[in-house]
């Protein structure tokens, strides 16, 4: 007799972006009761996406109290967190409770996300991301032998700098669009970036496409180019704010995605306390764009 197939819906969504096919794509599974570790990582590879999640309900009293559980995974590992995942996921939880506020029990912890009303547009929701944890200083030299920059490309007025609110960045800001368009990143940089205390470099420009953007940004990694990058608009958030680019608790735009005709829009912003910045908060707008099943 055949084995009895599960079924695991599905819903697939766009993140920081108010209008379909824009943004960076997210799959959700609202249930992954079940699922092993390997089966997720599979699924996530299968979907093919910068990131899939794994909503793990449980029972009311403990959501309420420590979060909804969710799990993160690229292609290739889990992440104790990551931004578009934590946006996307507590918009298709929203959709179900229509609270304003949904907190997701993550790898790195509590991660609460607001919801403001909008009549006329997609929802739009603000994450609050950990406090900020500032990281080396790098040499520009260093970076360009590692990356596989070319000289003059970085911008030399702002630093390189490692910023984690959950998983570490090392932003690094280049002169323009045009070093943006030509941007390439030598394989081999995972060394220097292991090395030095980052995850993944994150480069940054103060010229932008919108005029009203304050940063035009990409992230290059193992799984190609990633659209939209939450957790590292986060960190330049708090870069920002450390380094005079943004002024403390200003909302600002961060492009990105433009180079893969996925433009996305993250609305970034973060607080000074005494010498510290705190408080980053991270928000967009998500759609909704497919729904499916996976069968086991």
């Amino acid at each position: 007799m055949a084995r009895e197939l599960q079924r695991f819906p599905f819903v697939q969504l766009d993140v920081f972006c108010s209008a379909p096919f824009l943004g960076n794509p997210l799959a959700v599974f609202p249930d992954g009761r079940g699922l092993s570790d390997q089966q997720m990582q599979a699924i996530a590879r299968e979907m093919n996406l910068s990131e899939t999640t794994f909503v793990l309900p449980r029972e009311p009293a403990v959501e309420r109290e420590s979060g909804v559980r969710v799990r993160i995974f690229t292609v290739q590992e889990e992440l104790p967190f990551a931004g578009h995942p934590t946006l996307g996921t507590a918009f298709l939880l929203r959709t179900a409770s229509r609270g304003r506020e949904v907190v997701l029990d993550l790898n790195v912890g509590k991660v609460p996300v607001r919801f403001e009303e909008t009549h006329d547009s997609p929802a739009f929701g603000e994450m609050t991301q950990k406090d900020p944890e500032f990281g080396a200083r790098h040499d520009r030299e260093a970076v360009v032998r590692a990356s596989g920059l070319r000289d003059g490309d970085i911008d030399p007025s702002l630093p390189i700098q490692t910023v984690s609110t959950g998983v570490p960045f090392t932003i690094v800001p280049l002169r323009g669009l045009e070093n943006m368009k030509t941007l390439h990143v030598d394989p081999n940089s995972a060394d220097y970036l292991e090395r030095t205390g980052g995850k993944f470099f994150y480069f940054v420009t103060r010229q932008t496409v919108e005029p009203e953007a304050r940063l035009h940004a990409r992230m290059l990694f193992y799984n190609g180019e990633d659209p939209a990058t939450g957790a590292a608009a986060g960190c330049a958030a708090a870069w920002m704010v450390a380094h005079g680019v943004a002024q403390p608790d200003e909302r600002v735009l961060v492009e990105q995605g433009v180079e893969m005709h996925r433009p996305s829009r993250m609305f970034v912003r973060a607080a000074r306390k005494d010498d510290r910045v705190v408080n980053v908060r991270v928000g967009g707008n998500v759609v909704e764009t497919v729904r499916g099943e996976i069968f086991f």
